[in-house]
Formats: structure tokens, C-alpha cells, sequence
């Protein structure tokens, strides 16, 4: 049996390291916002069939105009945000409970998503029950203590930068937040709470382009890199 594949674009977010007073999801990137860039991506694959955006508490309405504007029909659910990414991220998944098999939960500054990853994610995850995109980490990194004392350097063939599109079944990932909350644990991201369950999370190879938009420099490379395409 096919699933049925959803989305929650997480967008609840200020950008305070982006130091503009218009958070950064709104911000424009080659004359749309960056949310528009990433919710058309999800809207024009032709398996995803239903897209939850989580915004901050009061811009539900300017985000619905922005939707209807851009013809982004998938649109079903635009819901405000928690105190942290999680309780977001929960909140829009309860909207597509009852409506999808399989979801997708993405940040809405990482606009260079594309299809190809977003069907290899969910092919994987429809395998498995959990695959989230991630790229070599290119950088020697170091493990340091309070004191500022590097205590050891970890073998980077081990190490993968982990990104989003995260896609998950929904019914496992809902199980993942629920122990979480019992718990009071605060994952860094979606993976980490069914990876507390024991559950594998398969990785699948990502791209360097799909940066997370969350400073000025980011914003220009991403101008110059649309330039370039």
C-alpha cells in the first residue's frame, strides 16, 4: 500500500542571529521569502499531499495570505508555534495525525531542499520508519571541556552534519514525542527522540547546498547562489 506523505514546515522560529527585525523565514531571497521558496518545493512534489506550517503566535493570517498568493493549494493547516521547536513540531504534526501515513518535518529556512531528497528520504522512511538526510562532516572537529581544553578529537569519518527534510511515519514519531514529553527530554532535533526509543534511524547522503538560512551571510551566499543557477 502507497503512503500517504505530509509535511510540517517548521517556521516558528525569531532568527535573532540574523539581527533584523522581520524574522528571517519572511525574509526575501531573490524577491519571495525564503518561506515561500521552501513551502513551493514541498507544494510541487507530486507525492506530498498535505503541508501544516508552524508560524509564530499572530501570523497565521499574513501566512495565509502569503500561501494564496504564491498558489500553494497543499497548504491545509497554518498553526502557531510553542516555547520550543519541539512543542512547534509536535503541533503541527497533530493536525496531519488522521490525514498521512508518512511526514516530513523541515525547516523553513533551509530553502534549497530538493525533490530528490525529499523521495529518497521518504522512500527510506517508508522502509524503515525513520531517515533523516545528512552530509560528511568536512572539518576536523574537537570535543572541549569548560576550561577551554580540547579533551579529544573524534574520527571524522564518523561524523555526518544532519539535516532536514527528517521523515518519519507519523504514528512512530508521535509514540518518539510522546515518551519525550513523559520524559522531560528536549531533543536537538526530531531523530534524536525516536532514536531514544531504540528505534534505527537510517541517514541518507544530503547536499551541501542545503544550508539553514540563519545569519546575514548566509542570506547573501544564498542571493549569490540563486544567481548562479
Amino acid at each position: 500500500m502507497k503512503m500517504k506523505m505530509g509535511a510540517v514546515i517548521v517556521a516558528a522560529g525569531q532568527g535573532s542571529r540574523m539581527r533584523s527585525s522581520i524574522s528571517k523565514q519572511y525574509l526575501p531571497l531573490a524577491g519571495k521569502p525564503i518561506l515561500i521558496h521552501t513551502l513551493s518545493v514541498f507544494a510541487s512534489h507530486p507525492e506530498i499531499a498535505a503541508i501544516t506550517v508552524v508560524v509564530p503566535s499572530g501570523d497565521e493570517p499574513m501566512v495565509r495570505e502569503m500561501a494564496e498568493q504564491h498558489g500553494l493549494g497543499k497548504i491545509r493547516h497554518i498553526v502557531s508555534g510553542g516555547a520550543e521547536r519541539q512543542h512547534s513540531v509536535l503541533r503541527g504534526l497533530e493536525t496531519l495525525r488522521d490525514e498521512v501515513d508518512l511526514v516530513f518535518v523541515h525547516d523553513a529556512v533551509r530553502p534549497f531542499v530538493t525533490h530528490g531528497m525529499i523521495s529518497a528520504a521518504g522512500e527510506e522512511a517508508a522502509r524503515c520508519g525513520a531517515a533523516v538526510p545528512a552530509v560528511p562532516v568536512k572539518d576536523t572537529i574537537k570535543i572541549v571541556g569548560a576550561d577551554g581544553v580540547v579533551q579529544t578529537t573524534p574520527d571524522r569519518q564518523s561524523l555526518w552534519a544532519v539535516q532536514t527534510p527528517q521523515a518519519f511515519r507519523i504514528s512512530l514519531l508521535l509514540k518518539a514525542y510522546k515518551q519525550a514529553g513523559r520524559d522531560g527530554f528536549i531533543g536537538t532535533d526530531d531523530a534524536s527522540l525516536v532514536e531514544r526509543l531504540g528505534h534505527p534511524v537510517k541517514i541518507i547522503m544530503g547536499d551541501y547546498n542545503n544550508i539553514k538560512i540563519t545569519t546575514p551571510e548566509d542570506l547573501e551566499w544564498a542571493e549569490h547562489y540563486l544567481e548562479r543557477q
